[in-house]
């Protein structure tokens, strides 16, 4: 056996043995997509009055701010769309807080650094700041008026002057709080502010609602600390809808549903088994037509198949039946390039050709087809995701990503394990064969 052939062989089994350790590891599950479990569905529309013009700019940034806080939730293969020129159509497959990710789509998340002087706030507190014009939500809510409108205080910085935001816990037993830091620009302000008002509060309010009230004991610049006895989920929502920004336009919601699966267990378990009975076609065929190289090319499919399976709970990709459509397609194409070789190993042997040297020109010779047809492929899905993501097509998407992956595993496996197989069973064995040509369909 020489020694590359040694190498590689070795190396498959090792990259087999971890591919079908990953696919049978259940802390690795599978993440089936909305049309397989069924999720969330929120329709958002713009919160303004119906003669004031909503501008594109604005839907589609909003758009955009949510999308980035729903994958911040880890949900897997969102569809974040516009609808019109007014709605935002949210679906999020396989949601367990229904409730949370509503209120964090929906959130404004409009933070102030408040100067109320010599006044400490208590957290909950209703309060009118310089940029609320009229009074508070909340106050309203709670049956305030307006004929005794609260003091109104001064903002000195909002949640725009954030940069980035993260959870952390305080002390022993403490709770949860968020750490900011600024942009360079508004350090500046925020450093002048602390240093001049020593001993006075700065108020911290999200939505025109007090967070906490901190007396400023020293000079603040770059990164500063929201405190307000969270817990750990309600720090990671408030961190996600400050890393992600205020949405540039209200939103209300229009309507929101759960939905089931679309396919159901009946034809998720049609579609697994058609899948099944189209490879073993595909096996059966490559056996009976090309008989020993055809064992050998069924043996890396097979590879081919639990390389996929495992790269998918590897990278979470989202199961969708477009997704699984694009899996079994590229094992098509897997096939499709073990014919190639084989046919010109076979063209070669029937010119007169020895088996071993059949063996290396029709690799050769059939890579270069190979390769062009898989790169076509390629460009291809790369388009198709391009479109998705643009125009929120994801199920387009998920097609164009399994593809992907599977195109590029069936280049190792049609070329590299058949390659090692057929060099070790078939080269080992070329004299004995070179006499039974029928095992090699010639």
């Amino acid at each position: 056996m020489p020694r590359r052939d040694f190498l590689w062989f070795l190396f498959i089994l090792l990259l087999t043995g971890a591919a079908g350790w990953m696919a049978l590891n259940p802390d690795y599950p599978v993440q089936p997509g909305l049309d397989l479990q069924g999720g969330l569905q929120v329709l958002l529309e713009a919160d303004v009055p119906p003669d004031r013009p909503v501008e594109r700019e604005q839907m589609d940034t909003s758009r955009q701010i949510i999308s980035q806080r729903v994958n911040a939730l880890g949900v897997a293969e969102p569809l974040i769309q516009l609808e019109g020129e007014r709605r935002i159509l949210v679906e999020l497959p396989g949601i367990d807080n229904p409730d949370q990710a509503i209120e964090l789509i929906q959130g404004t998340a409009l933070l102030e650094f408040v100067d109320t002087g010599d006044q400490s706030l208590p957290p909950g507190m209703c309060v009118r700041t310089s940029l609320n014009d009229g009074p508070s939500p909340c106050e309203l809510q709670a049956g305030g008026t307006e004929s005794t409108p609260p003091p109104t205080y001064e903002t000195i910085l909002t949640g725009t002057a954030l940069e980035n935001a993260t959870v952390q816990q305080g002390g022993l037993g403490e709770s949860y709080q968020v750490v900011f830091d600024l942009q360079p620009e508004a350090a500046g302000i925020f450093e002048e502010f602390t240093r001049s008002h020593r001993g006075q509060f700065l108020t911290i309010v999200l939505d025109k609602q007090v967070i906490s009230s901190p007396q400023i004991e020293a000079v603040i610049s770059d990164v500063g600390t929201i405190t307000g006895a969270f817990t750990l989920e309600e720090a990671q929502q408030l961190a996600l809808q400050l890393r992600y920004g205020s949405l540039p336009i209200p939103l209300k919601i229009s309507s929101t549903r759960q939905i089931g699966a679309t396919l159901g267990a009946a034809s998720i378990e049609a579609s697994v088994q058609a899948g099944v009975i189209g490879v073993s076609i595909v096996l059966l065929f490559m056996l009976i037509y090309y008989r020993l190289p055809g064992v050998l090319a069924d043996v890396a499919l097979l590879i081919y198949a639990l390389l996929n399976f495992a790269l998918f709970k590897w990278l979470s990709v989202t199961l969708t039946l477009p997704a699984i459509t694009g899996f079994l397609l590229s094992t098509g194409m897997a096939v499709d390039a073990n014919i190639l070789v084989f046919e010109r190993i076979k063209e070669e042997i029937r010119e007169g050709g020895l088996l071993e040297e059949a063996i290396d020109v029709g690799f050769n010779r059939a890579w270069t087809s190979i390769r062009d047809s898989n790169v076509a492929t390629l460009v291809i899905c790369f388009i198709l995701w391009t479109f998705g993501r643009n125009f929120g097509a994801s199920i387009v998407q998920g097609f164009a990503l399994t593809l992907a992956i599977g195109v590029m595993i069936s280049m190792f496996t049609a070329v590299t394990v058949t390659r090692t197989f057929v060099r070790l069973v078939i080269g080992r064995a070329a004299g004995w064969l070179q006499e039974r040509k029928w095992l090699l369909a010639v």
